[in-house]
């Protein structure tokens, strides 16, 4: 929807739909809403973990999670098919607890969508090659695996490194649209990136402009950056950043450690790199939610 305003036919969200398998009511759904309202917040945004890894601690331990680390290799394998599952909820289709009149055309939408791109990427495009069927069908594969495996990692960088908190559903409660902005930016990194970087990421490596601004078109995050990134400073706020391998490591790392139980960590939830965006908070207690970030933050600039 970035660029609706535009009133182009052709790169309109009303019309426009992408060369993946998720089809794009779904992710209008799934991410422009329950994403971007619900930024980072367990059981509401699903983004947080995808359904399938824990990043929090504030997510209970199950024992299932020891294969987090092969489940993170599969996820970012076949990314854009975990992306286009996201919005039906199968668990809950296949319970029950999602009513058959909604699953069932959400399930037919994507059959279709399915089953264009199979016979596009595999079927239709290695016959027209004709001798070459098997050099196209590996091409095919090949990109689309590229592709998953990018998608994730700037997806993963923007919001799972050290300093992009997670927050428990009672932050909601009588959340104002000032509370809302200051989510977005503990919730969210950046990465480093010049304008071949950005350009190849989507504009994704402003990942915290995308989330103040998510109908902002995506060729101006750079320009907003230099503006957030000062009042940040003005306002002793974090604005999380670094080098794609430094966020990517990071969020790695909490993966991969938090596939163990609580009590096999040495580090507590208190004083665990993966929640140092409240360190950034020096002298003061621990945050436990946002609005004692606010009044932190309020304290810290009276002290002044």
């Amino acid at each position: 929807g970035q660029w609706d305003w535009m009133n182009d036919p052709e790169v309109h969200s009303t019309t426009w739909e992408w060369d993946m398998v998720c089809a794009s009511p779904h992710w209008k759904h799934s991410h422009n809403y329950i994403h971007h309202k619900y930024t980072n917040v367990l059981d509401m945004d699903h983004d947080v973990g995808y359904k399938t890894l824990r990043v929090t601690r504030d997510d209970p331990w199950q024992p299932k999670l020891l294969l987090q680390p092969l489940t993170n290799v599969v996820l970012a394998a076949l990314f854009e098919w975990g992306i286009g599952l996201h919005d039906l909820d199968l668990k809950d289709v296949i319970s029950g607890a999602k009513p058959k009149e909604i699953a069932r055309p959400q399930l037919k939408l994507f059959a279709r969508k399915v089953g264009k791109q199979i016979v596009k990427d595999y079927v239709l495009f290695p016959t027209l090659s004709g001798p070459n069927f098997t050099h196209t069908l590996t091409a095919n594969l090949t990109a689309n695996l590229i592709r998953n495996l990018w998608a994730y990692v700037v997806i993963f960088c923007g919001h799972f490194p050290d300093g992009a908190e997670k927050f428990t559903a009672d932050i909601l409660e009588n959340e104002t649209q000032g509370q809302w902005y200051l989510r977005q930016m503990l919730g969210t990194a950046n990465f480093d990136a010049g304008p071949a970087m950005a350009f190849l990421s989507g504009n994704l490596c402003y990942q915290i402009e995308h989330h103040l601004y998510p109908d902002l078109p995506s060729n101006r995050y750079a320009d907003i950056a230099e503006r957030v990134r000062a009042l940040c400073d003005k306002y002793d706020l974090p604005y999380t950043t670094g080098s794609l391998a430094v966020q990517y490591f990071q969020t790695l790392r909490t993966i991969n450690k938090l596939a163990l139980p609580d009590q096999l960590l040495r580090a507590t939830a208190d004083d665990a790199p993966e929640t140092a965006s409240e360190k950034r908070f020096a002298g003061m207690p621990r945050t436990t939610g946002l609005k004692t970030a606010i009044r932190q933050l309020r304290a810290r600039r009276r002290r002044r």
